[in-house]
């Protein structure tokens, strides 16, 4: 007997917490769950987990004050309604009242500086946020940085094995069944790019990886705007 299909389980208005509640209501006026994680100071994927694990009890006095701010005052600076939320919203802190580290998912970098981070195209749709840490905790290092894209051949700009596209890596392109292909950029060979520059392109695209790794690639002339990444990858080491 084959297996049943599994049913997506969503959550009805009724059932939505507060700051899912909030949310939506900040969505409806404009905003997107980027811009109230950029006001709120937190990754985007905290945003989505005020729908799906039921998060968010911290927030709803700083989205609420946030709202206020929005249908009352007019308000729709983003960093000024940063500055509202900030006045309601406090991190964590350990028992002899120093700030708490940010709890995350222990980060794959070795003492050499070794670390390799992969996501799918779930974790893509909604910023590639799990590599956010592995590029943090590169940059806090010094370390290098390179990445392998995959998108539609269609997508790119140079033809496969173009040297103006990815000069110096001998195996830079992998072509797949699907029509797709993954190209390298950067290698220890070549150099790489600097994780602080990649941390800084991060949080300057609010956390979300992917916007930024694909803004770089739009910016050098290396995939076309519309083009969709389906698959990245991050490597670190330390330079010599």
């Amino acid at each position: 007997m084959p297996p049943r299909p599994r049913l997506r389980r969503t959550r009805r208005q009724g059932e939505l917490n507060e700051a899912a509640r909030l949310a939506d209501r900040l969505q409806q006026t404009g905003f997107t769950k980027r811009d109230i994680a950029h006001i709120i100071d937190r990754d985007p994927s905290l945003v989505s987990q005020f729908y799906t694990k039921n998060k968010g009890a911290a927030f709803v006095t700083a989205l609420r004050e946030v709202l206020t701010a929005v249908e009352a005052g007019g308000i729709t600076d983003l960093p000024e309604l940063a500055a509202i939320a900030a006045r309601h919203t406090h991190r964590r802190t350990t028992a002899s009242g120093a700030r708490a580290r940010v709890r995350t998912k222990a980060l794959l970098i070795t003492p050499t500086g070794t670390g390799t981070g992969r996501v799918g195209a779930q974790a893509i749709a909604s910023g590639s946020a799990r590599l956010r840490p592995l590029i943090a905790e590169a940059a806090r290092q010094g370390l290098r940085l390179a990445f392998t894209v995959r998108l539609a051949k269609t997508a790119y700009v140079h033809p496969s094995g173009s040297r103006t596209d990815s000069p110096g890596i001998r195996r830079d392109v992998i072509q797949r069944a699907d029509h797709t292909e993954e190209r390298s950029y950067g290698s220890a060979q070549t150099g790489g790019f600097a994780a602080a520059d990649f941390a800084r392109r991060v949080d300057a695209a609010a956390g979300d990886v992917t916007a930024a790794v694909h803004q770089w690639l739009v910016e050098t002339g290396r995939i076309h705007p519309d083009a969709q990444i389906i698959h990245l990858e991050v490597r670190t080491w330390r330079p010599r």
